[in-house]
């Protein structure tokens, strides 16, 4: 078996047989700030973060605002696909930092603080989980880069597979049945 199918989804085996915990202290937010382009988008994600931004734009650097003014929240970027705004070909627009230095998302930041009722981009929440839509089926692959190495030795210290890690954003993606599906066809092919 290379791959989980689960309706219209393929799913890597690399969701369950490698380990991942975010190590926030070790990379300090490095897959906002590192990439070639913004957070994929969806077309409604775009349309409220348009909506949101009066929300979260105290939170926001000086250049990022400038670049919103300019261009907008997004853009569509070499691979035709609506993606968040950066600032000098890395940071999104949407990152701030906390005293430690640590990048954040000014969105989710709102959100927890009540703000508004917008967590934050799905691709975001679902990283480093990467969804890839065909014509017939949607890819769910685990982008691997050394930004999140420290994310992946923490992942294997607690014995903690990407797919669980990811159980909420996956749920939120997917739907709950949808991850009780593949969380027991991991258990099968694991043997557990």
């Amino acid at each position: 078996m290379t791959m989980i199918q689960i309706e219209d989804t393929m799913i890597s085996l690399d969701l369950v047989e490698r380990f991942f915990h975010c190590d926030l202290a070790q990379c300090k937010g490095g897959c906002c700030i590192e990439g070639e382009a913004g957070a994929p988008l969806e077309k409604k994600e775009f349309d409220i973060l348009r909506a949101i931004l009066p929300a979260v734009w105290d939170d926001l650097s000086p250049d990022a605002k400038t670049v919103i003014n300019k261009q907008g929240v997004g853009y569509i970027d070499v691979d035709n696909d609506i993606v968040t705004s950066i600032v000098d070909g890395k940071n999104c627009v949407f990152t701030c930092y906390d005293a430690d230095g640590i990048c954040k998302c000014a969105i989710e930041k709102a959100y927890n603080e009540g703000r508004i009722h917008f967590m934050k981009p799905v691709s975001c929440h679902l990283y480093p989980v990467r969804v890839t839509q065909y014509k017939d089926y949607k890819a769910i692959n685990y982008h691997r880069w050394k930004v999140c190495r420290a994310a992946e030795m923490l992942g294997e210290q607690k014995h903690i597979p990407v797919y669980r890690f990811l159980r909420e954003p996956l749920i939120r993606k997917f739907g709950e049945e949808w991850f009780n599906t593949l969380d027991m066809c991991a258990k099968e092919y694991l043997g557990a």
